[in-house]
Order: structure tokens, then sequence, then C-alpha cells
């Protein structure tokens, strides 16, 4: 006999609308008479093994809703990374508590849980139905056409460089910013649509996809500087040399690693403050100021894309539609129909699970360092309504009396 509960959990970094997701899995659940209880699981998968849940069936649709609004994982997440036994025990404790459906929202390594999840319950005959909801600012997501929470990430990069490129100008000078991204370079590359004039800033954008040679670099700058008295500049964190060696590691004294082993790309300004010191030191200009944004993008509130909302909703929704109608386990996947339309696709989580998505070639200047038309007119319907606009003084220069 059914027992009618599915559970939830949030994976990975938080996101501006992955709230959006998890609303739309409770309150899509509610529509079908055979759920009985909808469970969350507090801070991801270590909560599973944790058995550490909260009955959503008790929240009120309109605190959903007002939560649903809000940035960040309201259940909690984790960075825990599941191999083959943690995964057994995640699906030990679903089996004990009669879960039906699993639904886990987050990027690369939570896919890939759900697919080991998913196996080891086919093994023991135990009728699980589990759902990948997509969710990470990287957009890295193999299969998708834009993942839920990029969107609003690269709102707020696009908007941090406007104000950027702003300062820049009244007082001119070079500026760095390093955004997130390991593999891929879409958030950095979305700094370039900050643009409005031709000397704006990002004059220069270098991504993880193409080799970062710091002897360029420095051309670069310089050249760039030369011609307009000033330079902006976007970098990926995850920029490497032809070794595939993050230029972070190469250019640090100490390289601190993370919890998986990696080293640690975010949550310090090193490879900001190592490229403002390159260029102070090797073209001598005096005014170099670097910014690292960190996480400050990830869960900005205030700055979300109203597009961005409504996918990440329907995301939640249609993971719940496609696990009680579907019958079966896979990872919700939006597809581009149109400019700008969607629709959402289940794909098998083999196709998912453990593969990163890159920039395409096509996106990316013929240079290395700035981003083509064609990436512009595939971001700029998911940044969504009301982007801030910048202006200039028509100067009309008065005639000098003293220096002529």
């Amino acid at each position: 006999m059914s027992s009618g509960r599915i559970l939830v959990a949030q994976g990975g970094g938080p996101t501006a609308v992955i709230n959006q997701s998890l609303a739309g899995v409770a309150l899509e659940a509610r529509r079908f008479r055979d759920v009985t209880r909808v469970y969350g699981a507090r801070y991801g998968v270590r909560g599973i093994i944790n058995e550490d849940f909260v009955d959503l069936t008790q929240e009120t649709s309109q605190n959903l809703e007002l939560v649903a609004a809000t940035p960040s994982s309201a259940l909690g997440s984790t960075r825990d990374k599941p191999d083959a036994a943690y995964c057994q025990e995640i699906y030990h404790v679903l089996r004990a508590h009669q879960i039906e459906h699993f639904f886990y929202i987050g990027g690369n390594d939570s896919s890939d849980t759900v697919r080991i999840v998913s196996e080891q319950a086919r093994q023991a005959g135990y009728p699980l139905r589990c759902i990948h909801i997509p969710k990470t600012i990287d957009n890295d997501l193999v299969g998708n056409d834009h993942t839920p929470g990029f969107p609003s990430a690269a709102r707020f990069v696009a908007q941090a460089f406007a104000g950027a490129n702003l300062d820049n100008a009244a007082l001119p000078g070079v500026y760095v910013g390093v955004v997130m991204g390991r593999h891929a370079g879409f958030l950095t590359a979305a700094a370039a649509l900050g643009k409005k004039f031709p000397d704006d800033g990002p004059h220069l954008i270098y991504l993880p996809e193409r080799t970062f040679v710091l002897d360029q670099f420095l051309a670069d700058v310089k050249a760039v500087h030369a011609r307009y008295g000033r330079c902006v500049v976007a970098v990926s964190e995850g920029i490497h040399d032809a070794a595939g060696t993050p230029i972070a590691s190469l250019l640090a004294k100490e390289v601190e690693r993370d919890a998986h082993g990696n080293v640690q790309l975010s949550g310090n300004g090193a490879l900001a403050d190592l490229l403002c010191e390159a260029i102070k030191a090797k073209l001598g200009i005096k005014r170099v100021r670097g910014d690292t944004f960190g996480y400050l993008q990830r869960s900005f509130i205030g700055c979300v894309s109203d597009v961005d909302q409504r996918e990440a909703r329907e995301v939640g929704e249609k993971a719940v539609q496609f696990a009680m109608w579907g019958g079966r386990c896979g990872s919700v996947a939006i597809k581009r129909t149109g400019f700008y339309s969607v629709d959402y696709e289940l794909l098998e989580l083999d196709a998912v699970a453990g593969k990163t998505r890159v920039m395409e070639d096509e996106f990316i200047s013929a240079s290395g360092t700035d981003v083509t038309d064609a990436f512009r007119l595939y971001l700029r319907p998911l940044l969504g309504a009301g982007m801030p606009d910048a202006f200039r003084l028509r100067a009309a220069p008065v005639a000098k009396v003293l220096k002529r």
C-alpha cells in the first residue's frame, strides 16, 4: 500500500531562486490526492542521513509563497559529496521513512547523488522515484539551455560591472573583478551585458574556456589603458595555464584547498590581489583596484530576474508532475523553444550526472577576451525586466581662456 510520502532537499550553493523550486514541489504535490506528506530534509543529504526532517505539509501556502521569494536555501544546504556508501545510507533512511518520491534540488554533484540512490533503489526492488531539479549559478549542467539560479546571478554581475565601470570612468585606472566559475565562464561573461557605450567596461573578459597567459594579459591591459586611459577587467576564478593549473595557485605563495581537494578559488581575494600586483609591478600603473565577488551574487536580495523566478518555480512543479504522471526517475531540463519561451523535459540521470557544461565556442570572441553577439542574444532575455540603465552628459566644451 502506498504511503504517499515525498521528500525534498536542497544541495550545494544557495541561489536567489532555489526556494521557488522548493515551493513548486511542496505546492504542486498538494494537488495530488495520493500525496499524504511532503517532508523537507534540513541541510541536504546530511539531513537525510541524520533523519533531520520537517513536515512541509503543515506550512501554509501563504508562508511558502513568502519563502519562495526569499533568496538562499530555506531548508539549509550541504557541500557533502556522497559516494556509494553514503548514498546507501540515504537509501536506507528513505526506505525506513517509506519515502516513495525523492526530489533533490542542486547542481552536478546533486544529480549524481540522485543517480546513485535511484540505482540502489532499483537494484533492491524498492519503488522509489528520484528526480533531480536543476540549480546552479555556474550554468554548467549539460542538457539545459540554462539553469535556474544563473539568470539572477548573471543579472547581479551585469549590474555590478555597470556600476564598477561608472566608478572607473570617474576615477580612471585599472579595475579587476573576479567572478565565480571554476570550469564554466558563463557568469563572468555576463559582465558584458552591463555595457552600453562602445568605450564602456568590461574592456577585457577572461574565461576558463581559454588558456590564460599572464604576459598576454598584461599586454592586453596595457593596450586598453593606452587607448582609453583606463581599463575594466572581468576574470573568472577558474582561469588556468596551458597545463590546466589554476592561475591562483601559480601566483599564490600558499594554496588553500576545499573539502573535495580542489584549489580554493571562491571566498578569498587572492586572485584579484595577485593580478593587481602584477599590473602595478609590470606596467607601472598606479591606480589599480580589485574585487572578488565571491558569494555576493548567489543570494543577493533585491536583484532577482523575474524570468528566473518563474522558471525555478516551474522546474519544481514539473518535477512533481514527471514523478506522479510519468513514473520515471530523471533530471528536469529547461529547453528554449523560441525568443523567448521554454519547455521542460525529463532527461535520463546518466545524461546529466557528473558532467560539466562549458561555454560554447560560438559565445566567445576570436580574441578570447570578449563575448559574441550570440552570447548577448542568449543571455539578455534571461536577465528579466527592468534592468537599470546608465546615461552620460552630452558635454559641450567651453573654449579655454588662459590655457590655449
